[in-house]
């Protein structure tokens, strides 16, 4: 991002838009004084509170897009003290803060819980718990509600508005949906993807004035939804994958009550549910990656083709043509050092010619707006980038079934509208689509059929 000529006021609540790659995440870190002096060149001045943002960090609190990152200790409690700790907060006072702020983002678990047990939602709102005990005079926030839950998603929202109005805290959040926040900030601004500010004003006064050009731009506008896709004919359906009596959890531990269910060709399931439900186990599960707690997920002979009837015996090279599976973080799936290398990977493994590999790389770049990417370094990616490439890395192998942990994370409204339009014409071409979302538009759009978790 350059040219960002911008004053926020002590106690202002700005919420930050722009499509995806603009800077918005940059732009956090830089005001949370957390990007490193060897992240890139920079230019002008930031200034907080009239100071360098890395020689005030503890006046700052921020929430990163990927939770899994700002989970710091094993266990909850400690997790949530540990920023108070750093600051010198009275013990005392530290297990106040700590049960309040779990009170006050909905995370109702023991303090001894393990951190790695929670859900994605629930590190979510665990990071947020650990801020809000700091107290920091200015709160930023990088979509803070973008793997919750609907209840969620009001709790956390909630949460910081009392923080805000009982501390006076600055608030500057950054998230795609603009209709979440609208009603609670004071100010909205939209960053341009080539640099400067496109908008700036009352949320009223900028989404009115200028809300058809933003939603062209790829800003979530409530008046101005994305498009749909028109779906084609499909054939025939036949049954993929089974699951039989299928109980599924982590260290043998089952979730819910057993799970039965056909999964066919040309049919998109979506998989919605509270967090810490079992969504992504039951997914991982399906996917041939999670083995059952009791019962089976068995694939068909066609599915199957020589592999075996139990997906989770099958070997990664096995499953990369027959079940392609997208993580809930986009990272714990990259292993090069560029954006076509990754999507090299999968390919390669299936030996294809070199003509045939670059063919499937250069339509996915394409597609999914990476093409100006391709030699950029994957952990140097957008929260929104990261994920379309995680989309596309499990289709440079063209699995019959894929299956998709939060697919929407992170997407502008131009970016969600491609990827939907994607993945209903593989649904429609005959592949089977199974789909951890918590997007009510996404699940309405695309999917056949709903389990929902409790």
């Amino acid at each position: 991002m350059r040219g960002l000529d911008l004053r926020i006021e002590p106690g202002e609540r700005v919420l930050l838009l722009g499509e995806s790659g603009a800077g918005k995440s940059t732009f956090l870190h830089a005001l949370a004084g957390v990007v490193g002096d060897d992240e890139g060149e920079s230019e002008g001045s930031l200034l907080v509170d009239g100071e360098h943002p890395a020689s005030i960090r503890g006046r700052t609190g921020l929430v990163i897009q990927d939770p899994d990152s700002q989970v710091i200790l094993e266990r909850v409690g400690d997790d949530v003290a540990f920023g108070c700790e750093n600051l010198g907060v009275p013990r005392d006072e530290i297990w106040q803060r700590v049960r309040h702020s779990l009170a006050q983002v909905g995370l109702d678990v023991a303090l001894d819980r393990s951190t790695s047990a929670l859900s994605g939602g629930q590190k979510q709102r665990l990071a947020l718990a650990g801020v809000l005990a700091m107290q920091p005079g200015l709160i930023v926030l990088d979509e803070p509600t973008a793997n919750l839950d609907p209840v969620g998603v009001t709790e956390v929202r909630d949460a910081v508005i009392r923080v805000a109005e009982a501390t006076g805290a600055t608030i500057v959040v950054v998230e795609h949906r603009v209709s979440v926040w609208s009603e609670v900030v004071d100010r909205v601004v939209v960053l341009a993807a080539g640099g400067g500010v496109i908008a700036d004003g009352l949320p009223s006064e900028v989404l009115s004035r200028q809300g058809q050009e933003l939603a062209a731009r790829g800003v979530w506008i409530p008046e101005f939804p994305p498009p749909r896709p028109q779906r084609a004919a499909r054939g025939e359906q036949h049954t993929v994958l089974t699951a039989e009596s299928l109980a599924f959890g982590r260290a043998k531990k089952a979730l819910g009550i057993p799970f039965d269910r056909e999964i066919l060709s040309s049919h998109a399931l979506a998989i919605t549910g509270a967090n810490g439900a079992g969504k992504s186990t039951l997914a991982l599960t399906l996917g041939g990656l999670l083995a059952p707690v009791d019962g089976a997920v068995v694939a068909s002979l066609a599915l199957a083709n020589g592999a075996g009837p139990h997906p989770i015996r099958w070997k990664s090279r096995q499953l990369l043509t027959r079940i392609g599976t997208v993580f809930q973080d986009p990272e714990h799936q990259f292993l090069t050092s560029t954006v076509r290398a990754e999507l090299e990977v999968g390919p390669r493994a299936l030996k294809l010619s070199a003509a045939e590999m670059n063919a499937r790389v250069d339509e996915l770049l394409t597609r999914l707006r990476l093409e100006q990417l391709a030699e950029a370094n994957p952990f140097t990616l957008s929260g929104g980038e990261k994920r379309r490439l995680s989309v596309a890395t499990a289709l440079a192998t063209r699995p019959h079934v894929l299956v998709l942990d939060e697919p929407t994370f992170g997407q502008d409204s131009r970016t969600w509208s491609e990827l939907l339009a994607l993945l209903a014409r593989l649904v429609d071409d005959g592949s089977s689509v199974i789909a951890v979302s918590h997007d009510l538009e996404f699940v309405a759009a695309l999917a056949d059929s709903t389990v929902v978790l409790e």
